[in-house]
């Protein structure tokens, strides 16, 4: 049976070579997310990008770039995504960060 709430999705874009501690900032953001309890996270790691500093960052065999694109998605409850965001503002140094309410359809298995 499918069931469809509304949610609001989290989208966070920073790059590869963004550190939080010494730690890739991407994983400590995944780790903090964990312990306050989001439903779930997933990082997606760009093939090209460019941001705010117009430097194109590209995956190309004749060009390699040690700071690709990552995106952090995070689908969950819109307090609980209102909740985390002064924690990401204070783990962030530059990035973007973005959301939008979202139908979430849930499909669950016949077993």
């Amino acid at each position: 049976m499918d069931q469809t709430t509304e949610s609001t999705l989290l989208r966070i874009h920073i790059g590869e070579a963004d550190r939080l501690d010494g730690v890739p900032l991407y994983r400590a953001i995944v780790e903090r997310m964990m312990a306050e309890g989001l439903a779930g996270v997933t990082v997606l790691r760009g093939i090209e990008g460019f941001g705010a500093s117009a430097r194109v960052h590209a995956a190309h065999v004749l060009q390699l770039s040690d700071d690709l694109p990552i995106i952090i998605e995070c689908v969950d409850t819109t307090d609980r995504i209102d909740a985390v965001i002064p924690v990401l503002d204070e783990m962030m140094d530059g990035g973007l960060i973005t959301t939008e309410r979202v139908a979430v359809r849930v499909r669950r298995g016949h077993r």
